[in-house]
């Protein structure tokens, strides 16, 4: 109810009394018009406590809305910032021969590479000699073989009885090195030997420079040697043995000398037409 509302009803209740006591009194009119005023002050100050108890409470509002939103925001901004972490910058060198140390062939026992290789590692953690030794390595490449009559690709040791190892060379890791079971030596130098070039590292890790040609595919490596007995599994020679006369690699093929009634007669075969004798 407005201010003016109020006014108007204090004037009526005013004037009732005044109607009421037919204007012979005029003590009870004042005191009527004095209730009324009172009435209307307690009136007006009910009106602002109700308004100032909204606005309070409007407020109150706010603030819990601002709370709830607050932490939802700031969770989503540490879940972007989380979201994206900077890439990792890769250190490694393009070359093997940029990595710390240099690369030195040692000479073990042929066909006890992996041994040796265990051996020597097992050696620089019991002798605390990782920060002079490295890395130990069995250079590899992939050669084509037949095996059960059809061509598989295999890993082969590249120079079998040879190891690479990346090391700082001093007296403590040349002695760890050179006892280590199954080592015969350092190639080169006995006592000081000279590490490989870039070129000779890039080449036996397998590392292509930019003005080299690209990686040939895997070569075949026969199993067999000229001069070597074997046996004929498929073809009009089925169960015939023969030595090797010739080996055509690019041609994968073979001449075997194959003794037909007494008399070695030529005859060529695919490598998939022979087997060991």
């Amino acid at each position: 109810m407005t201010d003016t509302a109020f006014g108007g009803a204090a004037s009526d209740l005013a004037a009732a009394a005044r109607r009421a006591l037919g204007g012979s009194d005029e003590a009870a009119v004042a005191v009527a018009e004095d209730e009324a005023a009172v009435e209307e002050e307690t009136a007006v100050e009910e009106q602002a406590t109700v308004a100032a108890d909204e606005a309070a409470s409007a407020d109150e509002a706010d603030e819990a809305t601002e709370d709830e939103t607050t932490p939802e925001a700031s969770g989503e901004s540490e879940e972007e910032e989380e979201a994206a972490p900077a890439a990792p910058v890769d250190l490694t060198p393009a070359s093997p021969y940029d990595l710390p140390g240099g690369w030195y062939v040692v000479h073990s026992y042929s066909g006890y590479e992996n041994k040796v290789k265990a051996n020597l590692e097992t050696r620089i953690k019991s002798m605390h000699m990782e920060g002079l030794i490295f890395d130990v390595v069995i250079p590899m490449e992939e050669v084509v073989e037949f095996k059960a009559g059809r061509k598989v690709n295999v890993m082969r040791k590249k120079f079998p009885g040879y190891i690479l190892v990346r090391m700082y060379l001093d007296d403590d890791s040349w002695y760890t090195v050179r006892n280590t079971p199954g080592v015969t030596g350092f190639v080169g130098s006995a006592n000081k030997p000279s590490p490989l070039s870039r070129r000779e590292v890039e080449r036996i890790l397998g590392v292509r420079r930019d003005d080299e040609e690209p990686k040939k595919a895997p070569r075949f490596k026969p199993e067999w040697e000229v001069g070597e007995t074997v046996r004929v599994v498929e073809g009009p020679f089925a169960d015939f043995n023969g030595l090797i006369e010739d080996i055509n690699v690019d041609q994968s093929k073979v001449r075997v000398l194959v003794d037909i009634f007494g008399r070695e007669t030529p005859v060529e075969l695919n490598f998939d037409q022979i087997q060991k004798y």
